[in-house]
């Protein structure tokens, strides 16, 4: 089975280079004429992103590390081409459709497979694992990708009854995006983590993990209301989403703690070139928490509220960085995929200089100042360094063993 896993993390990999390919396109909307109607590339860009690169990726380790010797593989494999369905069918249909009867049949058709998956996995998963730290993450993770998805099904009644202009339209989006970052994406990569260390011998103090476990959730749910302060509600809803952010922070810092008294034993579990992979995604993380938590401050939030580059910037910090980088660190480690080091710079100087440069225009907006001469012009270069890494890693996971 290991070697159709890394063919499922090639394609999981193929799908982010689409996914990177459309965003580039994107990019170059204000400077090249593009038969192509703009937002239907954004729905395919955002569709193909998460659901095909983060949740193939994520689905194809969790399925490695917990159920590849429990001989389920054939029901694995109906799930698995189900799943390639209906992202093939959001591929062929949102850019030249948009949110329409095919797209929504097969956005509709995923939202299935991925409760199927959720079943399949915590019904199969063996006992022994079932006290692990690893597997209450994983199992909370799955839980969220659930939960995000009432945000899809209440989009179509929204759409129906009030319209895409609609407050609660936006805020069915926002659920769904912050229970899946929050919630599905990141604590599933920390229960990926603790597994390799458990597999490794490195165990955190039951305490430790007891006090970082529930600070996490907890945060995840609260920082919910982060996304809500658009409106203008109630001074409650910042507390909230404010107590949020500190629990994840503190949770943050109870994990860095557990860790740094095993300083040692994890330099034994990762090499040199996957402890700096784990350091600049620990870095981003940490930024990503300091942003969240500067959100919870009225002005913050009334800027990122009349500023959309500070809130794209923001999604695309967590999903290109925290959550890709984490994603490469795994599929490296387990061997499913094959990172090399250059391709990994090129991509690493892709992302930092495209956040740069989106965070750099919503400043400027927010000082009221003019532009760099050239600014979107630089910005679709920039943004090239992203997919044509993702080629040259995928052309060399392609080359055949020799």
């Amino acid at each position: 089975m290991m070697f159709n896993l890394k063919n499922h993390a090639k394609l999981a990999l193929a799908y982010f280079l689409f996914a990177a390919v459309l965003g580039t396109v994107l990019r170059f909307y204000i400077s090249v004429k593009i038969p192509a109607d703009y937002r239907y590339i954004v729905h395919a860009h955002s569709h193909i992103a998460l659901l095909g690169w983060v949740y193939m990726a994520l689905t194809t380790l969790l399925y490695m590390l917990y159920l590849n010797k429990q001989g389920r593989d054939k029901e694995y494999r109906i799930l698995f081409w189900f799943t390639q369905f209906t992202l093939v069918g959001m591929l062929l249909s949102f850019p030249f459709q948009g949110y329409a009867l095919f797209s929504i049949i097969f956005s509709t058709l995923f939202l299935f497979a991925s409760y199927w998956f959720t079943w399949f996995f915590i019904n199969n998963v063996p006992a022994s694992y079932k006290n692990t730290c690893s597997y209450r993450c994983v199992k909370f993770a799955l839980w969220y990708m659930v939960l995000s998805s009432l945000g899809p099904w209440v989009l179509g009644g929204v759409t129906a009854t009030l319209g895409p202009e609609s407050v609660w339209y936006r805020l069915a989006i926002y659920f769904y995006l912050h229970f899946q970052y929050n919630g599905w994406m990141i604590l599933a990569l920390l229960g990926i983590l603790f597994y390799t260390l458990e597999e490794n011998n490195v165990q955190i103090p039951k305490r430790s993990f007891k006090h970082f476990f529930w600070s996490m959730n907890l945060g995840a749910v609260l920082t919910f209301f982060l996304s809500t302060l658009w409106t203008k509600p109630s001074e409650v809803l910042f507390i909230l989403g404010a107590m949020g952010a500190v629990l994840q922070i503190m949770a943050f810092v109870i994990l860095l703690k557990a860790f740094s008294k095993s300083r040692i034993m994890l330099s034994d579990v990762f090499s040199p070139f996957q402890k700096s992979i784990l350091l600049t995604t620990t870095i981003i993380l940490a930024m990503k928490m300091t942003l969240q938590l500067l959100s919870a401050i009225p002005y913050f939030s009334n800027l990122a509220a009349t500023i959309t580059d500070f809130v794209i910037g923001y999604l695309h910090w967590t999903f290109l960085g925290v959550t890709t980088l984490g994603l490469f660190l795994f599929l490296e480690y387990y061997k499913l995929l094959q990172l090399p080091k250059k391709v990994y710079f090129v991509y690493i100087l892709g992302f930092i200089a495209t956040e740069g440069l989106i965070f750099y225009k919503g400043i400027m907006a927010w000082q009221k100042a003019p532009l760099l001469e050239g600014y979107f012009e630089i910005l679709a270069l920039a943004s090239m360094a992203v997919p044509l890494s993702l080629l040259f890693m995928l052309a060399i996971n392609l080359r055949p063993l020799r």
